[in-house]
């Protein structure tokens, strides 16, 4: 499926899924080291990951303006290229939930849930490397389950943790701080498996 000419797409998506696995590193670290004194730093770092990415994506849709023949359809690699880039956006978004409601300590369910992520975005990565060879890929298949997988797993942490929130003797500015941490962590995996399925699809239509 993949020609010389074409690789300018396939390598783009790479990289993308590369600073997704980046940037859900970042955040894990960032939380199981959790420091408050440091967020400030992290929040910066992490959103230079996230400029990084959509530079990807600009670069993406300017070829596509240009060009003449695509490897898959043009709509494809638009939604592949932007759906990666909103796993960044999504990481970038608990990083920034952290910071602005001022959490000042981490909570075991929600370093679960980082850590799902970034096993997420690493199976999304590979799912992604296998997409220039589906034909021949062997694992393809195998890294869209585990990303649903994972995105299942995250579904039950996400679900007990919430009611845990809402039932349990918390004031009212933690039940608030952290059920945004909880909902944009669960964004986190449920934009993996968007990937993931976008892929699927693309495959799909193309085999």
């Amino acid at each position: 499926m993949a020609k010389k000419n074409d690789a300018f797409y396939f390598d783009s998506f790479a990289s993308a899924a590369e600073l997704a696995c980046k940037a859900a590193q970042k955040l894990d670290e960032t939380m199981h080291n959790f420091d408050p004194a440091k967020i400030e730093e992290a929040v910066a770092e992490m959103h230079a990951i996230e400029q990084e990415a959509d530079e990807i994506v600009h670069r993406v849709n300017d070829a596509l303006i240009s060009a003449f023949i695509t490897p898959i359809e043009r709509e494809d690699i638009a939604t592949l290229s932007n759906s990666i880039d909103v796993v960044i956006d999504r990481i970038e978004g608990v990083l920034h939930r952290i910071y602005f409601t001022n959490v000042q300590e981490m909570r075991p369910d929600a370093l679960e849930m980082s850590a799902k992520v970034m096993r997420a975005t690493e199976q999304m990565h590979d799912l992604v490397l296998e997409l220039p060879q589906f034909k021949r890929s062997k694992s393809l298949r195998e890294h869209v389950i585990t990303v649903n997988t994972i995105e299942s797993e995250c579904d039950d942490i996400y679900i007990a943790a919430m009611r845990e929130l809402h039932t349990g003797d918390f004031d009212p500015l933690t039940v608030i701080s952290w059920r945004d941490v909880y909902t944009f962590l669960e964004y986190c995996a449920d934009s993996c498996e968007f990937v993931a399925d976008t892929v699927e699809s693309i495959v799909m239509k193309n085999s």
